[in-house]
């Protein structure tokens, strides 16, 4: 793990996507009504995508803990893809990318665990850092 005992702690900001395709509009239909068997797909995604960003250091070695002050999970439905925008912010020494995209692909997982049952064809796509504010770089790809 990187030594971050020097650094300054300053506002941190990431923001992360992950895109789950499914492969029929009535998949859509089915999470728009709540008619999924496994339940509510978007508030169960939700509630995973809060635990993948809170625990990312548990799972990732390298990962530092650190106190996440806020995160927004919001959904884009468009035609079969289902964009997941997540956004994490804290005030460290250290950002918080990581936890933003593990947390997006944690929603994603989840969504396409609960929809397996009813759709064959959900694929994961595009996992990645969109925007990160804070310490030495921003990024900003929106």
């Amino acid at each position: 793990m990187v030594d971050i005992t020097q650094k300054q702690s300053t506002h941190r900001t990431a923001v992360a996507q992950a895109v789950v395709k499914v492969g029929d509009m009535a998949t859509i239909e089915a999470i728009k009504n709540g008619t999924v068997p496994k339940g509510d797909v978007l508030s169960m995604s939700k509630a995973a995508g809060f635990l993948g960003v809170k625990k990312t250091s548990d799972l990732l070695p390298d990962c530092h803990p650190l106190p996440v002050e806020y995160c927004g999970i919001e959904y884009e439905m468009d035609g079969l893809e289902i964009k997941i925008i997540i956004t994490v912010k804290t005030f460290y020494k250290t950002g918080v990318e990581v936890e933003a995209m593990h947390g997006a692909s944690v929603v994603a997982l989840t969504m396409y665990d609960m929809l397996k049952p009813i759709d064959k064809s959900v694929e994961i796509h595009h996992i990645k850092l969109l925007k990160k504010t804070g310490g030495k770089s921003d990024i900003d790809k929106l």
